[in-house]
């Protein structure tokens, strides 16, 4: 109303002239159908541009953007260079530290794997970790706990791997547990696969593995995204482990089953690591030693922020959860 009320003159000051009333008229009316056509143009131009943004922002904030888990584990940990806490374990050709930053890589001669120094039974493990972008279908960067060389075929092991994969398609980050290992020669891994939420391409982030007594959880930029409990003695690792990280060639399995194997015409496949965080409880500590919180409450609990964060990324980007595998014989996987 204020629109026309501007644009419309007063009828009253030409009420004695029809001439001047016919040319007001006729002005009237190419106003007001010039204004109409305008805005008639503009509004759906308007209503496109606003329906993008908000399209964007939705997307943004409910897809793509992290959830703040409330907490930062890592950030009450203090980093430690790769010196500090490691040492070359396989391939030392395939290896360099420069300024703080490890960088390990796989070609068709080898590939390349580190150790921590100390054995742990408890603790918070972690590093942030840059991937190679491109063709990588067939090759395994890891981060794990494992202590295969004191109980060889019959180990404990927690993994975080990042599964190799082909140009349009994302990495696979999959967590696993194994328990007194492959003894019988039967492997029975417990494997949750993820895509993540950003190109971990692009930039380094934060990955990591708490430990305690009574349960595992694997975090990505302190977002908890998987809760493995201590159901029992039988389905939890208790023995010591040391932490490895290693870049390998796994073409038999590694990428779709298989079905994409190692190109090595895209040689040297690199992965990145820096900003390694040990903190736990030694094999040789004191037995009152305690592993650090991954809440911030003093019980082991997940806050409900951080729980909801979990249940965000489980809902929108977990790939593979082994106890919902029909295929899985679950005898052998009792905690499900």
């Amino acid at each position: 109303m204020l629109f026309f009320h501007k644009h419309i003159p007063s009828f009253n000051s030409f009420a004695s002239n029809s001439s001047i009333l016919r040319n007001k008229h006729m002005a009237l009316h190419f106003t007001i159908s010039h204004h109409f056509s305008f805005h008639c143009f503009m509004a759906p131009v308007l209503y496109l541009i606003l329906t993008l943004i908000l399209t964007i922002s939705s997307s943004s904030s409910t897809v793509h953007g992290q959830p703040s888990p409330g907490y930062y584990p890592s950030s009450k940990i203090n980093s430690l260079s790769f010196d500090q806490g490691f040492r070359n374990r396989w391939g030392p050709q395939h290896q360099r530290v420069d300024q703080g930053e490890l960088t390990i890589w796989l070609d068709r001669s080898s590939g390349s794997g580190f150790k921590s120094l100390r054995q742990y039974r408890s603790g918070y493990f972690g590093a942030a970790i840059k991937l190679q972008p491109g063709y990588t279908a067939g090759v395994i960067t890891s981060l794990y706990l494992s202590n295969n060389e004191d109980h060889p075929g019959n180990h404990d092991e927690v993994d975080i791997e990042f599964l190799g994969t082909i140009p349009g398609k994302p990495y696979t980050l999959q967590t696993n547990v194994y328990i007194r290992g492959s003894g019988d020669g039967n492997i029975i891994g417990r494997e949750m696969q993820f895509h993540l939420w950003f190109d971990p391409t692009q930039d380094f982030h934060n990955y990591a593995i708490l430990w305690t007594p009574s349960e595992i959880i694997f975090l990505v930029d302190d977002v908890p995204i998987r809760r493995y409990p201590r159901k029992s003695d039988a389905t939890f690792p208790l023995r010591p482990m040391y932490l490895y990280g290693s870049i390998w060639d796994a073409s038999s399995w590694a990428t779709e089953n298989g079905r994409y194997k190692a190109n090595y015409q895209y040689q040297p496949f690199v992965g990145r690591y820096k900003n390694f965080k040990l903190a736990g409880c030694t094999a040789d500590g004191p037995a009152t030693c305690r592993p650090p919180s991954a809440s911030p409450s003093s019980s082991s609990d997940l806050s409900q922020q951080q729980l909801s964060a979990m249940a965000w990324v489980q809902r929108n980007y977990l790939a593979y959860n082994y106890c919902h595998d029909p295929n899985r014989d679950h005898t052998q996987i009792p905690e499900c």
